[in-house]
């Protein structure tokens, strides 16, 4: 039976235990597959720790940190085919770096430059979504939209990550029915990551899973444990490949709960420890799903010491790099924060534009910096 065909309130499909130990059926995938997937979420790892130092040191505006989500991130992306698309949240920074987004316009756009946004053309990645749930009528109507072109038949799947806050917003009940009715090839990711800043799952809905949310909009739901990377990615390339050919009385879209937690703040605006427990943040660290795959790497013969200490090295130099890629690009003159808001700039927007630059005429740019 595949693991989409399970009923999401029967359990959570898993690969690896917590220990990295073999408890379901392992991907086809090689072992220099299985090593990219370890470097991936290493280099994330050690991403998300020097974007949190830099914002702690003024360097970069407000950041949302990832780490405890790598599992996640990286092994769906992973699943996904060239010519899929990839549709974000806020927080994916690992999944974008794995399909094809540097790393240093990932600290552009925290560091408030416009041009951090702009998405390489050969990387399938959709813009930066902030506000919660706005992406996933987003990602639906551009699944149906490939769909009809088609005729009906697609090549092509659109995986839309969000979290657990977003599954009580109106979008994403809206998008979910839409891509039933019209039988899009979607993928609906959620990441569970327990808390939508201060509210907890459990004030999120009375249902038992997010995942079974997907039976009232007629296609399948699945419960995956996120921080077990072999088990998202099995679960996410199944769901991949019944969006593009599914089977006799399948519907294409699912939704994935891959249930996961964030170690750090929502965002370094936020005070976690106002709203949880650190026994609670110890608990889900002892799932971390990094040493997990590395235990299990190991003991298939695939990883030792020193192929960790050599990946570590590099992960180190490559988020070196790009930090001083990112710190050394020239920055945008403050005046353009004005173009690109409307196609025709309205009276009132003008008149802002037009006041702001006659105080730099006056003042210079000294007590912005200050």
């Amino acid at each position: 039976m595949s693991t989409l065909e399970r009923d999401p309130r029967d359990g959570t499909v898993q690969v690896l235990d917590e220990d990295g130990s073999v408890v379901g059926d392992i991907p086809d995938l090689s072992a220099d597959e299985l090593v990219a997937m370890y470097r991936h979420m290493k280099l994330a790892r050690h991403f998300d720790q020097r974007a949190v130092s830099l914002q702690r040191q003024g360097r970069m505006g407000t950041y949302p940190p990832l780490s405890g989500q790598e599992g996640a991130q990286v092994g769906s992306a992973m699943a996904l085919a060239d010519d899929d698309w990839l549709v974000p949240s806020y927080r994916e920074h690992a999944a974008q770096l794995v399909r094809g987004l540097p790393l240093d316009q990932t600290l552009l756009y925290w560091m408030g430059d416009a041009r951090g946004g702009r998405v390489p053309d050969e990387a399938n990645i959709f813009p930066v979504a902030v506000p919660i749930a706005s992406q996933i009528p987003h990602a639906t109507g551009m699944a149906w939209a490939d769909k009809l072109r088609n005729g009906g038949d697609t090549d092509t799947a659109v995986l839309c990550y969000f979290g657990d806050g977003a599954t009580s917003e109106g979008d994403f009940h809206e998008g979910l029915n839409f891509a039933g009715v019209f039988d899009t090839p979607n993928v609906f990711f959620c990441n569970n990551n327990q808390w939508a800043i201060s509210v907890p799952r459990e004030r999120q809905t009375a249902s038992e899973t997010l995942a079974q949310k997907a039976v009232a909009y007629g296609f399948e739901g699945v419960l995956v444990d996120g921080m077990d990377p072999l088990a998202v990615y099995q679960v996410t390339t199944e769901a991949l490949a019944k969006a593009k050919d599914p089977g006799e009385d399948e519907r294409r879209p699912t939704l994935i709960e891959a249930v996961q937690y964030r170690f750090g703040a929502h965002t370094t605006a936020d005070d976690p420890s106002v709203y949880r427990e650190d026994d609670e943040v110890e608990r889900w660290k002892a799932k971390d799903p990094i040493p997990r795959l590395e235990s299990f790497l190991r003991n298939q013969g695939i990883l030792d010491d020193d192929r960790v200490d050599a990946i570590q090295e590099s992960v180190e130099d490559e988020v070196a790099d790009a930090i001083d890629a990112a710190e050394s690009t020239e920055r945008p003159d403050p005046e353009s924060m004005f173009d690109h808001v409307y196609a025709e700039q309205p009276p009132g927007l003008r008149e802002q534009a037009e006041s702001f630059a006659a105080f730099r005429d006056e003042h210079g740019d000294e007590p912005f910096l200050e």
